[in-house]
């Protein structure tokens, strides 16, 4: 059944998915099982909307989680990649585009310079790029690489934050784990996961602990930039730089994810634009650098990025690595991701994440709306919660039928309390007064939820 050309309902095909694949997805958390309801199965999308099997159009705040930022369908993008296949596909062989990603990605990721400060003195951190294929890749090599450089086996996380589905990653995982409430995931050997060590987020003591009782054995910290994968839960002013020295004076690594927050939240992502400068080592990116095509990259210091194969003795390869349909993609976003496109995402987001919040305090909902940049999502909560323990004590069962009430009225939220809402540079007025004008009856429906009675 071709779902393009013939009658269908989400219900028909989602039938139809769970016959064919386990719990009818590909990602757990398309399923819609914490929101209550029937999965959409889309067929196209433009601009800031997306259209189902049924053909109804719904204002978009998914972004594919984050890659559509100049919107769905772009034109730049789309005649970038129909341009590159009609070159071939792949040619499992090196291609000028990857060169010219890698080049881009090294020149953006920067701090810019202060006013005293000459260009020259520009912070820059990325001086080699490895290409891969998906997120998870990219922090599972930032991770080999960490090891392999200090020679050290221990890594440490922190509770709640995502950074793939790994093996020695998935414990206390944010994101799906969390909407599916699992406490990590089976098939992981207990002596892999005792290589991780997890800690409450936002707190510098915690990390001085862990470090005094293991510095000697840890090889790397890896941190969500601007953790957006238990909803929006900020850094505390200069936690990023205060944890990269910890980690440096006991001779460990810093990983940053921003598979999420690279270059969405900014030209150089979260690193350009927190407020206290830090040292990452290595830099790990996904989303939106690959344009909506699977793609992700990590980089850092020529030094350390060289001990990869061929040059060094840790190895990562990839088949689809660098595939230049994907390069296409990416270099196009990145092309047309400037200063006005920037500004547009912005606005458009605080606009939305404004009239949220007024609308569920018009209907007496405690809650908070936390930001990173142009990032935002809503927590059921008196406080703003600053780790993974004060995220998941939130109202969340107040969210279901917020997201449901939106979807009825032609919004599409992301399916989870845990997941950050996605603003691109297509959402026009028209989109944000849809969006606006669908928000007092969801905060309705939060308001008359209640707590589900414990079995």
């Amino acid at each position: 059944m071709d779902p393009m050309s013939t009658q269908t309902t989400n219900v028909q095909e989602f039938e139809r998915a769970r016959a064919a694949m386990p719990g009818g997805v590909n990602s757990p958390v398309r399923a819609f099982g914490s929101v209550g309801t029937t999965p959409r199965f889309f067929v196209s999308a433009s601009g800031p909307r997306v259209t189902d099997v049924e053909g109804r159009e719904y204002v978009d705040l998914v972004g594919s989680w984050g890659p559509a930022i100049l919107g769905h369908a772009h034109p730049a993008v789309v005649k970038a990649v129909q341009d590159a296949a009609a070159h071939g596909l792949g040619f499992g062989a090196s291609t000028p585009g990857e060169t010219s990603l890698a080049e881009l990605i090294e020149q953006r990721v920067v701090r810019p310079p202060v006013v005293e400060r000459a260009k020259r003195d520009e912070t820059r951190p990325i001086e080699r790029v490895r290409l891969v294929s998906t997120g998870t890749e990219a922090t599972m090599t930032a991770i080999r690489l960490a090891r392999g450089a200090t020679g050290r086996d221990l890594i440490v996380k922190f509770a709640g934050h995502y950074h793939g589905h790994s093996d020695g990653l998935l414990a206390e995982a944010g994101s799906g784990v969390a909407t599916l409430a699992m406490p990590g995931s089976a098939g992981v050997p207990a002596p892999i996961a005792a290589q991780t060590l997890v800690i409450a987020y936002n707190d510098l003591d915690a990390v001085r602990e862990v470090f005094a009782a293991r510095g000697d054995d840890i090889a790397a910290i890896i941190v969500e930039a601007a953790p957006a994968n238990m909803g929006i839960v900020p850094p505390a002013h200069g936690f990023n730089a205060a944890i990269a020295a910890i980690a440096h004076a006991h001779g460990a690594l810093l990983i940053l994810d921003e598979v999420l927050t690279g270059f969405r939240v900014g030209p150089a992502g979260w690193y350009g634009i927190d407020p206290v400068p830090f040292s990452p080592d290595l830099i790990t990116f996904g989303k939106v650098v690959g344009g909506g095509l699977p793609l992700a990259a990590l980089g850092g210091s020529a030094s350390l990025m060289e001990l990869l194969a061929p040059l060094g003795p840790v190895y990562q390869a990839g088949t689809l690595s660098g595939n230049p349909l994907a390069v296409a993609a990416g270099r196009a976003t990145l092309d047309h991701l400037d200063a006005a496109a920037y500004a547009r995402i912005d606005n458009a987001a605080a606009q939305i994440a404004d009239a949220a919040a007024s609308a569920l305090s018009a209907e007496g909902v405690t809650h908070v709306v936390q930001r990173s940049g142009n990032l935002f999502s809503i927590q059921f909560a008196e406080t703003a919660p600053h780790d993974y323990d004060t995220v998941k004590a939130q109202e969340a069962f107040r969210y279901p039928p917020f997201f449901r009430a939106m979807l009825e009225q032609g919004v599409s939220l992301p399916p989870s309390v845990f997941e950050a809402w996605f603003v691109s540079a297509a959402h026009d007025d028209e989109a944000v007064r849809q969006i606006i004008d669908a928000l007092p009856a969801a905060a309705r429906a939060a308001a008359e939820a209640t707590a589900p009675t414990a079995s």
